[in-house]
């Protein structure tokens, strides 16, 4: 990774940060093995999360795949579970 890229880590993970606080990101994860990255975004449409993810000072980066899920369910969003005390 070069120095430029180095250097535009921390705005981008403060972008990220404000997306994520914001409720438009709900996952964002990175692999070094790989150097690949999934993030599940709240939009209206692919347009939309592509003009989310040019914003990004990592964009020139990237190239990226957007597809619409169906289904997105996991532990964190189900109800706690009722522990009786």
């Amino acid at each position: 990774m070069s120095d430029e890229f180095m250097s535009l880590v921390p705005p981008h993970r403060t972008y990220i940060n404000y997306l994520i606080n914001k409720g438009t990101i709900d996952h964002y994860a990175v692999s070094m093995e790989t150097q690949r990255s999934w993030i599940t975004l709240n939009a209206e449409d692919k347009e939309e999360v592509a003009k989310i993810l040019e914003k990004s000072p990592l964009s020139k980066y990237w190239s990226w795949e957007i597809d619409e899920l169906f289904v997105l369910d996991g532990q964190h969003y189900r109800l706690p579970e009722v522990n009786p005390n």
